[in-house]
């Protein structure tokens, strides 16, 4: 697999190398060793998602406090999605700045986001189907979210506004100013902290 990381420190594409016969085929969509070398740390698997999305809807931008925080590895098993890695954390030099992959079940690239990292995604196909692995497990009280409609992130969806299906949850989430004032947004210092302490 080729693992590259993305313009925003702490995100990673991984595209894994597929193998076809007559029966099928065959890949490696997670290897703890090689992405551990490419990520300093492996992945601590705590839980695994699996979400089914129809085509328009977008979900995020989702992130949980740090700490622990909640890093995911996530693919697309079937259908495609745009997936959205947002920085929002606060003092970080890619401040509100966000990476865009692709995920399809044709080349089945993955995205890694580390804690403290904003997601979204957009499905661009009905029943697009994701797996997430994460760091931690879900804990409601720790989970945040911020608008994918603020203007100020900058997110491009390939649909009308009014063709976009979201959450009530995520229509009613603060744009990442508000997040900002309201101080639910990670501190760089305190994800770079968390990092390191990963490392050891």
């Amino acid at each position: 697999m080729k693992i590259t990381p993305l313009g925003i420190d702490g995100a990673f594409e991984i595209l894994p190398v597929q193998r076809g016969d007559s029966r099928g085929l065959f890949l490696e969509w997670y290897r703890h060793d090689l992405f551990a070398e490419a990520n300093g740390h492996p992945l601590r698997l705590a839980q695994a998602n699996l979400s089914v999305s129809s085509k328009g809807t977008v979900r995020g931008v989702h992130f949980a406090d740090v700490g622990p925080g909640q890093a995911k590895y996530v693919t697309c098993v079937r259908g495609a999605v745009l997936d959205f890695v947002i920085d929002i954390r606060v003092g970080s030099p890619t401040f509100g700045q966000h990476e865009v992959v692709r995920l399809d079940d044709v080349d089945r690239r993955e995205v890694y986001l580390a804690e403290g990292l904003g997601h979204a995604i957009c499905a661009l196909t009905d029943d697009a189907t994701l797996l997430y692995l994460c760091s931690e497990t879900y804990a409601p009280q720790r989970e945040r979210e911020v608008s994918p409609l603020d203007p100020a992130l900058g997110l491009e969806f390939p649909f009308a506004r009014d063709e976009l299906i979201l959450s009530d949850k995520d229509v009613a989430a603060p744009t990442l100013a508000e997040a900002a004032e309201q101080g639910l947004l990670p501190e760089y210092a305190a994800c770079q902290k968390l990092y390191i302490d990963l490392k050891v």
